[in-house]
């Protein structure tokens, strides 16, 4: 009975230290947390990285911890840089914020920053599969749709730059009539598809946000790339033409009416055409 009495004793007490050391990791992490914001504030990146990292291990169900951790990452991922290291750091904010939307697939910060960092890595298909994730969560976002037009757009602009190069072909922006007609051929089927799908999401955009004259500046040039896939209709081309032209004016349109708003609110602080603040 001693023995048995003892040992319930010891199992109690030991229980008792474990609860007693969990709640110590739990607010030491929220310390290192809260060390990590301050570090992050004062752009002092690597030593925010450290903070966050030592949270996440010290409390492993702390999901403020891993987005702050991911974000942090994000921070010092340079957008067009291929070295490895770069490319390792895009990685593993990628895989934090996965680990975030484990638990929560609806997060939509997350899905934002994984978007984000897969453009700015240059993985262009998985950036643009991950906006329109952004999309289903949130199908009001101005920034996803634009994103995903101006995806469409690069990869439509380096289709027509690629098959003009070996035939040593200057790109005039108003339908390339004078190419050889197997180029356009060429182009027309590469490029179809991309550029419907890229009005389709910058006309969106457009429509959630009024003012977005960056949006307005693509449709203008995925209007230009249109007229290259609709080079055996004459008049189809003219037509894109047209709507290119006039979609650089509204752009133009909309960027003076934004810098006119800038400069007349109170106190310099304003939402410019992407809803920053500046």
């Amino acid at each position: 009975m001693n023995q048995t009495a003892r040992f319930w004793g010891l199992a109690v007490l030991a229980a008792g230290i474990v609860v007693s050391m969990s709640g110590c990791d739990r607010l030491a992490a929220r310390d290192q947390l809260n060390k990590g914001v301050e570090a992050y504030k004062a752009a002092h990146y690597e030593e925010a990285i450290g903070h966050f990292q030592k949270a996440t291990q010290l409390d492993p169900t702390l999901p403020t911890a891993k987005a702050y951790l991911g974000t942090a990452l994000a921070g010092n991922v340079v957008p067009g840089l291929d070295t490895p290291e770069n490319l390792k750091t895009a990685h593993q904010a990628i895989d934090i914020f996965n680990e975030v939307l484990a638990k929560d697939p609806t997060d939509v910060n997350s899905i934002k920053q994984i978007a984000s960092l897969y453009f700015n890595i240059k993985e262009l298909d998985q950036a643009r599969e991950w906006q329109k994730k952004v999309l289903a969560v949130d199908p009001r976002d101005p920034e996803a749709a634009y994103t995903i037009g101006v995806i469409d757009w690069t990869e439509a602009h380096e289709n027509v730059l690629k098959a003009f190069e070996s035939g040593n072909i200057n790109d005039d922006g108003k339908g390339n009539v004078k190419a050889p007609k197997k180029v356009l051929e060429e182009i027309s089927t590469k490029n179809k598809a991309l550029v419907d799908e890229a009005l389709q999401y910058l006309n969106q955009a457009v429509a959630n946000r009024a003012n977005y004259d960056d949006a307005m500046s693509y449709i203008n040039l995925v209007y230009r790339r249109k007229a290259d896939v609709d080079y055996a209709d004459p008049a189809a081309v003219k037509a894109d033409i047209a709507a290119a032209d006039d979609w650089s004016a509204k752009s133009m349109g909309a960027r003076k009416a934004n810098e006119e708003k800038k400069n007349q609110a109170p106190g310099g602080i304003v939402m410019d055409s992407n809803g920053s603040m500046k």
